[in-house]
């Protein structure tokens, strides 16, 4: 089935959808700037799936190392998941500049420049899917960190610019809101109980989403189930 390469591959929501891609016989390239977090789950993933599991060092920030970090997979992927987050502290972004320059350089600036990257390839090519996941704390909490939810939508925004474009290029870009999610990012906020979603189940949909060639995911879902609970796996 090819490799689907995961970026944020650390973010508990990036975590579920490598799993759930994994488990339906992807094989995965995770890439997120801490390597010893994703051997962890390179470990579980090959253990249970038997896919080939890869680690590669990512960081958003990083622009100018964006082109040869592409360039260097071993095997051109056949889809890209953008599951980069950092909501920050609201706070201390409007004292310190340079907290909210972090802020929208990881949720916008530098995806604009990866994404632009994937885009490029996947148009040459004439094939591939893109996702790339909204604000996890949701339109109505984005008060309560402003300056994040400013920078994801412009992020969603480049996305469905980039939809456009490729729409005559056979390139799937499917843009997932999934609302309130509960990670460790997300853990101070609060929220109704109602309006909380977890990741596993955001991954759930966001697979079947894509699979089914949807360009738009809005998940607002009670769910319960924990983080890496499924069983079995399609290889």
């Amino acid at each position: 089935m090819g490799y689907v390469l995961i970026l944020g591959a650390n973010s508990d929501l990036g975590k579920a959808l490598a799993e759930k891609y994994a488990f339906e016989g992807y094989n995965i390239y995770l890439a997120d700037t801490d390597t010893d977090e994703m051997e962890e789950t390179k470990e579980y993933l090959t253990d249970m799936c038997g896919a080939d599991i890869q680690v590669h060092k990512f960081n958003v920030l990083e622009f100018y190392t964006h082109r040869n970090f592409y360039k260097n997979l071993e095997h051109p992927p056949v889809g890209v998941v953008i599951a980069v987050n950092y909501t920050g502290e609201q706070k201390r972004s409007q004292k310190d500049f340079l907290e909210a320059k972090k802020i929208i350089d990881t949720n916008y600036t530098g995806l604009v420049s990866i994404l632009n990257i994937i885009a490029n390839d996947f148009e040459g090519k004439k094939e591939g899917f893109i996702i790339g996941t909204g604000s996890i704390i949701g339109e109505e909490n984005a008060q309560q960190c402003y300056t994040y939810t400013s920078a994801k939508r412009g992020f969603t925004s480049q996305l469905e610019g980039i939809k456009a474009r490729l729409t005559t290029s056979n390139v799937q870009v499917l843009t997932a809101n999934p609302g309130y999610v509960h990670t460790k990012e997300t853990k101070d906020i609060e929220v109704p109980k109602k309006s909380v979603s977890i990741p596993g189940d955001v991954a759930e949909l966001v697979f079947k989403a894509q699979q089914q060639g949807k360009d738009s995911l809005e998940t607002k879902k009670n769910v319960g189930r924990k983080l890496f609970s499924l069983i079995g796996c399609k290889r």
